[in-house]
Order: structure tokens, then sequence, then C-alpha cells
């Protein structure tokens, strides 16, 4: 029974702080207006280079059967200076000469994301095996990544078997989360 009054202590702790200011400025920021080493920081992590991150794509929870839906999550390791996110990743199925974007789950809202050296984020890509042979499906054999504003991509194999696209195969019937933090 000693979980409740820890529970209880934890609920009135998060009461007592959301009562309070906690520093805000009325407009729902925290930062103050003399608060210049913070805006400062911010200002100062450029937006992360794809060449300066570590990708990892999976181990994924492949769709097995046309109809399927499979999760693919990705993480990315900052190994340069801090560096900021934000927004959605490029995606890019391709199979031959045809390739297809993957939209962003409008559902989702982005965060900005400041990564130090080391720091990770990740994100999921979501979609549905299409059939083999079929006029609607995509047989992607390359997944390209792209972070946001940048130009440049990396390209990764795709073990997952064909997409199914949504009126057509240039049109996957797949979508891709924002970035979040990865780990602890």
């Amino acid at each position: 029974m000693r979980a409740l009054p820890i529970a209880v202590t934890v609920l009135a702790a998060a009461l007592a702080l959301t009562s309070c200011d906690g520093g805000s400025d009325g407009t729902g920021s925290s930062e103050k207006s003399g608060d210049t080493a913070g805006s400062a920081t911010k200002a100062a992590a450029a937006a992360c280079a794809i060449g300066d991150t570590g990708i990892q794509v999976g181990p994924a929870n492949a769709a097995t059967a046309a109809g399927d839906t499979g999760n693919i999550p990705v993480t990315l390791t900052n190994k340069g200076a801090p560096c900021t996110l934000k927004g959605f990743p490029g995606l890019t199925l391709e199979a031959g000469g045809t390739s297809a974007d993957i939209e962003a789950d409008g559902s989702a809202a982005p965060e900005e994301l400041p990564l130090a050296e080391g720091e990770t984020a990740s994100f999921t890509i979501t979609y549905v095996r299409g059939a083999e042979g079929d006029a609607k499906t995509l047989a992607v054999k390359t997944l390209k990544i792209a972070l946001p504003g940048a130009d440049t991509a990396q390209s990764f194999p795709w073990s997952y078997g064909p997409v199914a696209g949504k009126a057509s195969a240039t049109e996957p019937n797949a979508s891709t989360t924002p970035f979040q933090h990865a780990g602890d």
C-alpha cells in the first residue's frame, strides 16, 4: 500500500506546480525578457545536417501480408555540434525509375527539438503493404531520408515489401510522424 501515498504526494506536487506562475510571462512562454542566455542558445543551434547525424532504420514491425500495416522506427543521433530538428523528415520511396514521397501525419504537431552532441531523436514510418504485381503497388527498393530544409538525403535499402498506393503507385499509403526525442 506504499504506492498510494507516493502517488498522492506526486499528484499534490503536480497540482501545486501548475497553479503557480512558473516563471511564465503571461503569454505561455517561460522565457523572461531578461533571459538572453536561453534565447542565445536557441538561436545558436542551427538546423541539424544529415552529414552530422547517424541514422538507424529499424528494427521494424514489418507488414507480412498485403493489406497489413507495418511500422518502421528511424533513430537519428547527433554526431556534431548542437543543432535543432523541427518538422517532419523528407522521405522518398524509390522503385526502379519511380519515386514517391511519404506524407507527413496530418494529425501530429511537430515540436522544435534541440539536440546536443550524442542525443537522439526518432520518427516512425507507417505503411500498408501492397500486393505483388498490383498496378497500385510500389515495389520499393530504396528509402531516402532528408532532414527539414535540406537538399541532400541519405539512401537506405528497403526490405519491408511492396507499399500499397492510395490512388496509384506514386501516392503511397504511408505516413511519417514528426521528430520526437528518443530514449529516456
